[in-house]
């Protein structure tokens, strides 16, 4: 800090809210990951980087943007990149703009690959998530978690 003054201390409330926080940031990604997996054999880290690349013009994105749209690190989108190449999810091919980067490609089996995920990820972001909020709830989960993540991402 600036002045030199530590910070203060969490209230009992604030203390709780964060420890209940931190739970949620760990636990509900490895639940929607294992509960995707087990409906659909699908990942959930293969499962958004198709979705990303499906959502994406020609289906192609650069492999650093693919990295950062799955919220991965690019050593780790490396790898999952060639395994699902392995697998003939994408295909990856030089950036013909900047030979430097490479391209990641959703190929038609990847497209088919995540239309047959899609109903089991939402039969599970239901059961995990939206089934236990209430109609008033979506609004203020949404508006806190875009706070939370415009200081996220603003930091």
């Amino acid at each position: 800090m600036p002045d030199g003054s530590a910070p203060a201390a969490l209230t009992p409330q604030e203390e709780e809210a964060w420890r209940a926080l931190m739970r949620l940031m760990v636990a509900l990604p490895r639940a929607i990951d294992e509960d995707l997996l087990r409906r659909s054999g699908l990942g959930l880290t293969r499962y958004v980087v198709l979705m990303r690349l499906s959502e994406a013009p020609e289906r192609t994105l650069r492999m650093s943007e693919l990295a950062e749209a799955a919220s991965i690190s690019p050593s780790r989108m490396t790898r999952v990149a060639q395994s699902m190449a392995h697998d003939g999810l994408l295909s990856r091919s030089p950036d013909p703009t900047d030979a430097r980067a490479a391209l990641a490609t959703l190929t038609d089996a990847g497209r088919q690959r995540l239309e047959e995920a899609w109903p089991a990820h939402l039969a599970g972001v239901r059961a995990l998530v939206l089934d236990h909020l209430g109609p008033g709830d979506l609004p203020r989960v949404q508006r806190v978690t875009e706070q939370l993540l415009r200081a996220v991402e603003g930091s």
